[in-house]
């Protein structure tokens, strides 16, 4: 019996069936005897993690302790046996009745989160807060930081960018007001072509001070025996002053440095608009309407 066994076990062994070793692992329970440890190391010498399982219901069937399991597998593998709570667990199934060798599905993570299921939930999740991080979101999503970041950007097509400095937030009263007039200068616009050309621009921005006049315009006549003239190359200056300018598709109308230390207010700007209406007048007298 136990002949005819082992050269079963070295055929089956050898195609590496886990079925046909399991089916022979039962047959060989009836077996009692020296011959029964070669048995198991062969089957330990060439098995892998699910064969392993059925190593030990084999041991477990013939009787052998879980403590003897154990030191078997040392025997069988070395440093590539299973560990003792691992065997002792897998023994314990057993012997409460287990028959499936195989590892038990786990719950939780699914196999694949980049669906459709998932890319509508991370849509909805940025849109409420468009400030969580990949990492936070992945967490809420219970999916890995790769396949929410790979969602945001390849089917999201999102990406994280710093939020721009503005000087104030407007209210959405001033929103609306922007819009109506918005709207209404287009519809003007539409209907009278010439009607962008009569519009007037302003805008502000911090500059830096500079000398204005170049080295060209600043050439002067010498003669044969004076020597050249010198001038200091160009440095921006460390202070910044604020420029406010006008301008209209015919170029600058008017411009102004606010004074050092000048806040610009309401006061300032009414002073502003006064010297514009002005340069109006000068500049583009066409555009000049009595009494405006």
């Amino acid at each position: 019996m136990f002949a005819t066994n082992l050269d079963m076990f070295v055929h089956v062994l050898a195609t590496n069936d886990k079925l046909q070793v399991a089916t022979l692992a039962q047959v060989a329970v009836v077996g009692r005897g020296s011959n029964t440890c070669v048995y198991v190391i062969a089957i330990f010498t060439i098995c892998e993690s699910t064969e392993k399982h059925i190593c030990i219901t084999f041991c477990f069937k013939i009787g052998k302790t879980a403590t003897e399991t154990y030191q078997l597998f040392h025997q069988a593998y070395g440093e590539d046996a299973m560990g003792r709570t691992q065997v002792f667990d897998w023994f314990r199934r057993f012997e409460e009745g287990r028959t499936s060798v195989e590892i038990d599905p786990r719950s939780g993570r699914p196999s694949t989160s980049r669906n459709e299921e998932m890319i509508a939930k991370l849509r909805t999740i940025v849109r409420n807060n468009r400030r969580l991080t990949v990492r936070e979101i992945a967490d809420d999503c219970r999916i890995s930081v790769g396949s929410c970041d790979a969602i945001l950007t390849d089917d999201l097509h999102m990406k994280r960018v710093c939020e721009k400095f503005v000087p104030r937030l407007l209210t959405d009263g001033q929103l609306e007001q922007r819009q109506t007039i918005a709207r209404d200068l287009f519809e003007r616009s539409c209907e009278d072509v010439q009607f962008l050309k009569n519009i007037v621009t302003g805008d502000e921005s911090w500059v830096y001070g500079y000398d204005p006049e170049t080295k060209q315009q600043s050439s002067p006549w010498k003669g044969p025996t004076s020597p050249r003239p010198k001038k200091g190359r160009q440095v921006r200056s460390k202070t910044k002053v604020v420029l406010l300018a006008f301008f209209d598709p015919e170029g600058i109308i008017h411009h102004k440095y606010a004074p050092d230390g000048q806040t610009v207010n309401k006061e300032f700007y009414v002073e502003v608009l006064r010297s514009l209406r002005e340069s109006v007048r000068r500049k583009r007298p066409e555009k000049w309407l009595d009494g405006d």
